[in-house]
Order: structure tokens, then sequence, then C-alpha cells
């Protein structure tokens, strides 16, 4: 929503306060019940750094994680590895060694045997065994010294490497107990497992820490871009000449965006003043000729329509003083209800002001007067009636009855040049404009909302912050 504004008012003297037991009122078209102040969702605060540590969406946390991901998979590619030729270096040693007794039992080389003896009993041999010993074209074997080796792992708890050959035409067979080595192989892999966990223990804490820095200086321009968007032009990250890195490209697109942005602002600025100024001289002229003209009812229609060209040019040099920062509040102790209630009459419109107890209010009432007068004038023009206006406490709400703000209005705030929307009629739409700068002048929070039940809801919050 956008409005076209009224005529400059005049400070005028706070009216005296109203009885505090029971609401005031003005004029009232018809009635109507006091609508709910609007409910606004407290601003976002900001969260502990505590809790930003915590927080596992962090860029911080990501970065850790892709750190432990490829140490664990670094640990896990050489505990295979090592794994693996563990494995194989243990089997060859228990072929090597099967194969030696095999061969000295097969040749009768006297000596200790510490494997126990042979076995001659092809019952007791696996048939796995056998099945390898045995030749398959017994018309060619004549390599009977040939031995074969066979790892026995069918139970994992007692493992052995069998080794047998054919001697004469009998078989001799031996085993060796790789249990050793198989317990030898699970400590080295126990070892590898607590070793990677080890490792995980320090990359991870200090992947994040080493993140800390470069996290640090995103959230630097992420804040100087919520100041650049709050109004703070003069917001920049000090990226200065640091390391041309990305997150420098960034800090340094995000100054120049801000620098680009202010200077066009200015120039717009400047250009609104200076077109204000210049229509005054001419405009001061138009105004002192249509008063020469003779009583009639062009003469009428020429005097309203000069009279809404020099409302137009005041609106303009007015807002060209709230972007210079040139106005100053004067805030003094003020009746509320008393103030609201003669703005509401100064407008020469309808509307309903109920005035909740004797509210009293440190502010400056003449920029206060043209505030309520805007919003006023705004809901008349382009909402519908009633019109009602709520003083509780420090708060005023002014409310119509029509379509509400659009949506860009409640999104974006109010803009300059913009009704927003059709049905809520045409304008230059500069009041809200007008309203929301004189109420950051004085220290006060406007707010736009639409009712539940239809309608466009403004609040004014006498006690939002700091003073302008």
């Amino acid at each position: 929503m956008s409005t076209e504004p009224t005529e400059p008012t005049k400070p005028t003297k706070p009216a005296a306060p109203t009885t505090p037991t029971e609401p005031t009122q003005c004029v009232v078209p018809a009635d109507s019940t006091r609508p709910a102040e609007p409910r606004h969702p407290p601003r976002s605060r900001v969260l502990p750094h505590l809790l930003s540590l915590l927080d596992p969406r962090s860029l911080r946390w990501k970065i850790a994680a892709l750190a432990a991901a490829a140490s664990c998979a670094v640990a896990v590619a050489v505990g295979v590895l090592v794994h693996t030729t563990t494995y194989e270096w243990s089997l060859n040693t228990g072929r090597s060694e099967a194969f030696q007794a095999v061969i000295r039992a097969a040749s009768g080389t006297p000596g200790e045997d510490p494997l126990g003896g042979a076995i001659e009993d092809p019952a007791a041999l696996p048939p796995e065994l056998l099945r390898q010993v045995t030749p398959r074209k017994p018309a060619t074997w004549h390599d009977d010294s040939k031995a074969v080796t066979w790892y026995d792992d069918t139970k994992p708890d007692e493992p052995w490497m069998w080794a047998a050959v054919r001697s004469g035409g009998r078989v001799l067979a031996v085993k060796v107990d790789m249990g050793a080595e198989r317990r030898s192989l699970q400590a080295l892999d126990r070892h590898i497992v607590m070793a990677t966990l080890a490792a995980l223990a320090i990359v991870v804490p200090l992947a994040a820490l080493v993140a800390e820095l470069p996290n640090r200086r995103l959230r630097r321009v992420a804040g100087t871009a919520r100041r650049i968007a709050g109004g703070d032009l003069d917001a920049r990250t000090g990226a200065g000449g640091r390391t041309r890195d990305e997150i420098g490209e960034i800090s340094a697109a995000v100054d120049s965006m801000a620098g680009a942005l202010q200077e066009r602002l200015r120039a717009e600025q400047r250009f609104t003043a200076d077109v204000a100024h210049e229509l005054r001289t001419p405009l001061m002229g138009l105004i002192t000729s249509a008063e020469l003209l003779p009583e009639g009812e062009i003469t009428e229609l020429v005097r309203d329509r000069v009279g809404v060209l020099r409302g137009l040019v005041e609106d303009l040099l007015e807002i060209s003083r709230l972007d210079a920062g040139a106005e100053r509040a004067e805030h003094v102790p003020v009746p509320l209800g008393g103030v609201v209630e003669e703005s509401v009459r100064r407008t020469g419109l309808p509307a309903r002001v109920e005035v909740i107890g004797d509210p009293v209010a440190d502010t400056d009432p003449r920029r206060l007067d043209r505030i309520i007068a805007n919003l006023v004038v705004n809901a008349h023009r382009h909402g519908r009636s009633p019109v009602e206006v709520t003083v509780r406490g420090t708060t005023i709400v002014v409310r119509d009855h029509g379509p509400g703000f659009p949506g860009t209005l409640l999104a974006e705030g109010p803009r300059r040049f913009r009704t927003g929307a059709a049905e809520r009629g045409k304008g230059h739409g500069l009041g809200l404009t007008i309203a929301l700068g004189q109420a950051q002048v004085i220290g006060a929070a406007l707010d736009f909302a639409n009712a539940p039940d239809g309608g466009a809801v403004a609040t004014v919050r006498l006690d939002a912050g700091p003073r302008g």
C-alpha cells in the first residue's frame, strides 16, 4: 500500500487530557467493534556464539565432516591394504612351513618334527586336500614328489594350513596351526581401527578450528549485507588488502555493491531535492496567478489542481530533508489521546478514535501529527470505511476495512512513487514513505499488517527504540 498524502499540517497545541476512566471518541460514522491490536512476531535475535558453534548446519562442521570422511577413506584404504598384505604374508608363511614339513616327512629326513608327525590315513584328511593331491590322469602321473597345500578356515577359531604329497602310492600330509597368525591379524585390525578413531578425534576438532577463520570472514560479509539491507549504506566488510581468495572476492564485491548503491541513492536524493526546489519558484507564481483569476467553476478546478501540485512539491521537499538527515525531533511530554484526536479532526475525515486510559508519551507532537494524519488519509483513500484509530499506552493503531496492504508493501515496506495495488487507488505514493521517515526521526516503529478479517492495519509504537 502507498498513499497520496494530505496537505502539510501546521503544529498545534496538544489537546487537554481526557477523562482517564472512559474512552474518548471523535466522529464515528458507524458502530463497530474495536480491533484487536495486531500481533507482531519479535525480531529474530542472534544466537549465542556457543550455540552457533554447535549448530550442525554450520559450514564449520560441514568442513569437519568432509575432513573426517576423507580421513576415514584414507584409513579404510590403508587398513584394507595392510590387512590384505599381512593376511597373504601369513598364508605364504604357513604354506612354506607346511610344505617343508611334508617334504621332510616324505623324504625321511631325520630331525625333530615339531608338527607332531605326518598323517597317512586318508580318512583323517580333508576331502578337498585329497582331491587336490589325487592325480586326474594316473597314466601320465610321474611327479609323485609334488606337494599341495590347502588352507582350512572352516572353523574360524581353529584355522589350519595343510600340505600333502603322494609318495610311493601313499599320501602323506601335515597340518600347521594358523591360530596365532589369525589372532595377530585380528589384533592388527583392532589397532588400525583404534588408530583411525584417534586420528579422527584429532582431525575433526582441528578441522573445525581451522574452518573458524573463513567462517568468521563469511559471517562478517553476511552481517554487512544485512546492515546494508537495513539501510546502513556506510557498512563495509573491511576486507582491505587481505588475501585475494574467494571470500576476499565476495567481500570486495559486497563493498563495491554497497558503494554503487549508496552513490545511486544519493544521486536520487539530490535529484528529488533539486526538482522540488526548482518547482517551488514557478509554483508560487502559479498559485499567485490562480488567486487573480475571476471566480468560477474553472477557476476552482485550477486552484484545486494547483493545491495538489503544491502538496506534492512540499512532500518532495520533506522527503529530501528526511533523506539528508536534516530533521531533528523536539521531544516533550504530550497526552497522546488529545494529540491523536486533534490530528484526526484536522484531516476532516470521519474516523472513530478510542483512547484507553490517559496515555502520555515523550515525543514530538508535530511529527506525530504528521504521521497520524497521513495514515488516516491513506486509510480513507485506499481502504474503506469505517476507519478506526485506537490509542492504548504508547501504541497507536489505525485500521480500515478495505482490501488490505499489498504483499509487496508488507515484504519490502513503503516505496515512494509506487501505489502497490490498483484496487487501493492511485496516487504519487509519498504518504506512507513520509510517515515512516518521521517515525524514524522520533524513534518510533511503524509496522504494517493485514487484519485476519480484512483491512489494513498500521501500528505506531512510540517506545520502540532510541530517538532519532
